[in-house]
């Protein structure tokens, strides 16, 4: 009879253990996740926010390089000011550093509306004089005073003609971009130049569709 009560009490204490058990099986488990969460926070948002940044093309302006719903990583690093605030208090601070060069693509906030963003390649670097007449697009800066006219055979064809008739010397801090769908793009031939504020970034990679998976 007593072996009978000890075997009882014993069996009582290993089912609370068991309850016990599944207890911290479960808290292991939500800390895990919240672990997940915060680790999550911490890897994407800095990279979200000072890195890289997803964009979809939207409209014809850059054919046949990059058409309407490609989806695109832009770099941000070192192309566009970053600040961190928090509550009104400024942390940090990082200014762009880097060069965009000629014929490169960028992403850009529209200088007639900064809430839409503009996908262009770059034609004119800042300090420059640009001159579209022809058919074709002029660059003169201090390596070439009278003139160089713009070799784009490595992005355009050949037959690809650059219409407008019009001449416009770049500030300090402004580029002239034009889309590579030169008779159907709406860039600095007709609202002017883009300053060097208004730059998000670098396309670096086209994601979308796989087949036109690229790096840049």
């Amino acid at each position: 009879m007593e072996k009978f009560e000890e075997k009882d009490e014993q069996t009582e204490v290993q089912s609370r253990d068991a309850g016990r058990g599944e207890y911290y099986g479960v808290g292991s488990f939500l800390l895990e996740i919240i672990k997940v969460v915060i680790l999550a926070f911490v890897i994407i948002v800095p990279v979200r926010v000072f890195l890289f940044q997803p964009f979809f093309v939207q409209g014809a302006s850059m054919e046949p390089n990059f058409e309407d719903s490609n989806y695109l990583i832009v770099n941000e690093f070192g192309y566009k000011k970053t600040a961190l605030d928090i509550n009104g208090k400024s942390l940090f601070t990082f200014e762009p550093f880097k060069k965009i060069g000629r014929g490169e693509v960028v992403v850009f906030r529209y200088p007639k509306n900064h809430t839409q963003f503009f996908i262009k390649r770059i034609i004119g670097l800042p300090g420059e004089k640009i001159e579209i007449k022809n058919g074709q697009a002029t660059i003169f800066n201090s390596d070439n005073p009278n003139g160089v006219v713009l070799d784009e055979r490595a992005y355009l064809a050949s037959t690809v003609k650059t219409v407008g008739d019009i001449v416009i010397e770049l500030k300090d801090n402004e580029y002239f971009v034009m889309g590579d769908n030169r008779m159907y793009s709406s860039d600095s031939r007709s609202w002017g130049p883009v300053n060097k504020s208004e730059i998000i970034g670098r396309v670096l990679v086209r994601a979308w569709p796989l087949d036109k998976l690229s790096v840049f």
